[in-house]
């Protein structure tokens, strides 16, 4: 049996997370939960949303799927339910577990939509309250604390940041690709706080698919849902080579990312092109000699749910780059036949190696040992 620490889960928030919380003024505008028509809706500043989990099916049979459960009752426990969460975990062999928010968006995308942004900072900060104060407290060993932060105020993001790493965070959601949320690339200097407070209190840059509120999809008008989801992979590429390019691990060679959701098959042909592209047009475009390839070893990771191809360019991706994900309660999680579906998926693949992808590089990153939880410092 495989220890298990899964980099990509995600928590279907509770109805009472910024109610309890926030200040009693902003009880109309907070989120909140009102039942209509024998259904649940969010509420926040004045607006309805109906979506009261991100494909919660965990649990379910294929034929029984939706994308958006009606209620709180249409999902099991374990999607908003930390104890729940923590005995479906353990069911599995699952020993650690990172996890991202879905109403606040992957990256807090969505608490970057309110207009009034004083109360978007408290959303914020009511949110990894909750995130680290009871989610991971129902079980502290095994949940590993995942922050959000203000993304339209990089010095107010920093300082909860460091805010939060004295609580034990240990990882910050961010998004993917902060162009199409109307904020500067990577290639700006307005996220230097944000990096610095990175650098400073070891916390890992998580880049999920989709946390900038898109996926690539050539097909919008007619497609099925399940097209943009097939390319999420395009989304981690362009993160990675950003990333890689940017002046960010330039300037803070000690950053770390990981990347969620986009596998790792891709990996070796995206590097092999970045490079060549970078090493063809670096002189005239005034850049420096620090390859992507070079990036990708010394700051970069990511993650796999089930993928042969993955396993088998492994040494070219790198043993030590790839983090293993178990995705509960979306449609591509594994749980509860994890166990089965790894032993199968690494099969051929040595114990140590083995390991280290399924455990081992995530504890080293994450500076959390299983069955511990988080070690070296806060």
């Amino acid at each position: 049996m495989f220890d298990l620490f899964s980099v990509d889960d995600h928590i279907i928030e509770h109805a009472k997370v910024w109610t309890d919380r926030l200040p009693a003024r902003y009880a109309d505008d907070a989120p909140h939960v009102i039942e209509r028509d024998g259904r649940e809706y969010w509420v926040w500043e004045g607006e309805t949303f109906p979506q009261m989990g991100l494909n919660a099916v965990a649990g379910k049979p294929q034929e029984k799927w939706n994308l958006e459960p009606v209620r709180f009752s249409d999902m099991i426990p374990g999607c908003y339910d930390p104890r729940a969460r923590a005995e479906d975990m353990r069911e599995d062999n699952i020993l650690a577990s990172l996890c991202f928010p879905t109403l606040a968006g992957f990256g807090g995308r969505v608490l970057n939509n309110y207009a009034d942004k004083e109360l978007a900072s408290l959303c914020v900060a009511a949110y990894n309250d909750f995130h680290i104060d009871e989610w991971c407290a129902a079980a502290p060993e095994m949940f590993v604390p995942c922050i959000v932060g203000q993304v339209w105020d990089p010095v107010a993001m920093a300082t909860e940041i460091r805010r939060c790493a004295a609580k034990g965070a240990r990882a910050l959601s961010f998004p993917e690709g902060t162009v199409s949320l109307g904020l500067p690339s990577l290639f700006s200097d307005f996220w230097n706080p944000v990096w610095e407070a990175c650098t400073e209190t070891d916390i890992v840059v998580c880049m999920h698919i989709g946390s900038s509120g898109e996926l690539t999809n050539p097909a919008p008008d007619d497609g099925p849902f399940v097209l943009p989801i097939a390319l999420g992979n395009v989304n981690a590429c362009a993160a990675m080579v950003a990333f890689a390019m940017s002046p960010v691990p330039r300037r803070y060679p000690t950053i770390k990312l990981a990347l969620s959701e986009g596998g790792i098959g891709w990996i070796p042909s995206a590097i092999e092109r970045a490079d060549r592209q970078f090493l063809k047009h670096r002189l005239w475009a005034g850049m420096d000699d620090l390859l992507p390839s070079q990036v990708w070893e010394r700051n970069i990771w990511a993650c796999m749910i089930e993928e042969p191809f993955g396993v088998k360019v492994r040494h070219d991706v790198g043993i030590d780059k790839i983090l293993w994900e178990c995705d509960y309660p979306h449609a591509d999680t594994l749980w509860p036949h994890s166990q089965k579906q790894v032993a199968e998926l690494l099969a051929d693949v040595p114990a140590a190696e083995a390991k280290a992808m399924t455990s081992g590089n995530a504890e080293e990153l994450f500076r959390w040992k299983i069955g511990v939880g988080g070690v070296g410092g806060v």
